[in-house]
């Protein structure tokens, strides 16, 4: 099945959405808040895929290829942020992200 212009808009869009309900709905959980930031961004990087396909450029491939790179790292560091967290304070519940003040 070829997806047209304005179903592919459509899909992407709904992708974004889902990503901005999933923090919106659920604020206490922040390995959920980090997913649903990947969600965003790679519905962006797939928007940059098919304008880039479709006007036949190819600053879209790379510019999706550096946001999906630095999705990666903001993953990678992210958890291991909360690895580290959840092993000290026990919990990774964002109301108690305030104590990591130094």
């Amino acid at each position: 099945m070829i997806l047209d212009f304005y179903s592919f808009i459509q899909y992407t869009t709904l992708l974004f959405l889902i990503g901005v309900a999933g923090i919106f709905f659920n604020r206490k959980n922040i390995i959920v808040i980090l997913m649903a930031i990947e969600i965003m961004l790679l519905a962006i990087s797939l928007t940059l895929i098919f304008f880039s396909s479709y006007l036949d450029d190819a600053y879209g491939y790379v510019f999706s290829l550096f946001i999906l790179t630095v999705a990666a790292a903001e993953s990678a560091i992210g958890l291991a942020i909360l690895v580290v967290y959840y092993r000290v304070r026990g919990t990774i519940e964002v109301e108690w992200i305030h104590t990591l003040k130094g």
